[in-house]
């Protein structure tokens, strides 16, 4: 969700791995069964903002995922978020569904959701009030876990809109206890844009923690965010992931090398793949991107080890900010998953196995996951246009 009310720093990763050196609890992580791979879904926002809170939204979602194969492809959580509810409580203290967007409430549509092999996502926040002004869980954290447990409610996205000053981790502890004694398996999604270091300590909290403030559509943003997501890499594991933040693919802001960009480095880093996008109208070509069996292949390995950047022999070390070339990540069966990302010019990228982490010296076999070329051999290249990105399987030959 864009918000317009708050401005956020940008924290460095050596502050989160000192926090998370002094972190005794933290070192747990959360296990409640949900999140082992990243989530794959959708939400609502980025369609229609407060205006696409609805049932209907939901519905039109639900069922483009079953037409357009992306329910066989994995996709299962359809998300509300803000603006579902009406702006006060009703005299039990009670959240309401807008009887003008849920007209049989949310049990009806989540019940339809769930026919169709799928789950449901609300959202929330941990203030008094949500970012767009409605009634937020502060002080009602047990009721309110208990009523999305009663309406069928899989997911649960936790904003940080009009919160009290100090660090924010024992709110969003507050809710992991409500929900974990809610009486219904509810993935825990924290959205507090990266504050408190929240990679230290959100594995035993949340499912997910947004690591940055609101993601744009817009190349610099992905290059932020996906730079950023390097460094804190060593957080994200079965259970509990950093997400980027939801998928700007078929919003119109990027070029089709930006969004396979984006969508490739969102899947390696095992970020949560949530779609922002209208369905209905997506073209071909998005669509293709987000339908990538391969990738999705890739961001759902049960290892769950998030990619990184690592730097090759002879080549210039990352630098703060700046979206790396050189990418790779383990994978089950001893693989490993290389990125090679042409982010400031178009370029010939190549990388020999021997300095890739996992790898070393030898013969591999490889397939690129976007053009699908296959071969063997001591190394990979990849002849990319401005902002292009291709991503290498390596395995043992």
């Amino acid at each position: 969700m864009v918000r317009t009310l708050f401005t956020l720093p940008f924290l460095l990763a050596t502050l989160g791995r000192a926090a998370y050196a002094n972190s005794i609890e933290y070192n747990k992580r959360l296990e409640n069964g949900l999140g082992r791979t990243p989530a794959l879904g959708w939400n609502s926002w980025n369609v229609g903002g407060c205006s696409a809170g609805t049932a209907a939204h939901a519905l039109t979602a639900a069922k483009a995922f079953v037409s357009l194969g992306l329910k066989d492809l994995g996709y299962n959580y359809v998300n509300i978020d803000d603006c579902w509810a009406t702006k006060d409580r009703n005299s039990a203290g009670e959240m309401v569904p807008d009887p003008s967007k849920w007209p049989n409430g949310v049990k009806a549509v989540a019940d339809q959701i769930h026919g169709m092999g799928l789950k449901f996502g609300l959202y929330g926040s941990s203030g008094t009030k949500t970012c767009e002004g409605y009634p937020g869980s502060q002080g009602y954290e047990i009721r309110d876990a208990r009523l999305l447990a009663s309406w069928g409610v899989d997911y649960w996205k936790y904003d940080n809109c009009y919160t009290p000053s100090g660090n924010s981790s024992g709110r969003f502890i507050t809710m992991r206890d409500a929900l974990t004694t809610s009486g219904r398996p509810i993935l825990y999604s924290i959205c507090q844009w990266g504050n408190d270091n929240v990679w230290t300590w959100g594995k035993s909290v949340g499912n997910s923690w947004r690591t940055t403030g609101d993601i744009q559509n817009n190349w610099n943003s992905i290059v932020k965010i996906g730079s950023h997501a390097g460094t804190i890499s060593a957080y994200s594991g079965p259970g509990g992931f950093n997400d980027l933040d939801m998928m700007e693919v078929g919003n119109g802001g990027l070029t089709t090398a930006e969004e396979r960009t984006h969508f490739g480095l969102w899947c390696i880093a095992k970020s949560p793949i949530i779609l922002g996008s209208d369905l209905a109208k997506i073209s071909s070509s998005s669509l293709n991107i987000i339908k990538n069996k391969a990738l999705i292949a890739i961001n759902q390995d049960p290892l769950g080890k998030a990619a990184a950047p690592f730097q090759p022999r002879g080549k210039p070390a990352p630098q703060s900010g700046k979206l790396y070339p050189y990418w790779a990540g383990p994978i089950s069966n001893s693989g490993v998953v290389i990125g090679l990302i042409a982010a400031e010019n178009a370029a010939t990228l190549s990388v020999d196995f021997a300095d890739v982490p996992g790898l070393g010296a030898g013969t591999f076999k490889w397939s690129e996951l976007y053009g699908g070329a296959s071969g063997s051999g001591t190394s990979v290249s990849a002849a990319l246009s401005l902002h292009n990105m291709a991503v290498f399987k390596v395995t043992k030959a």
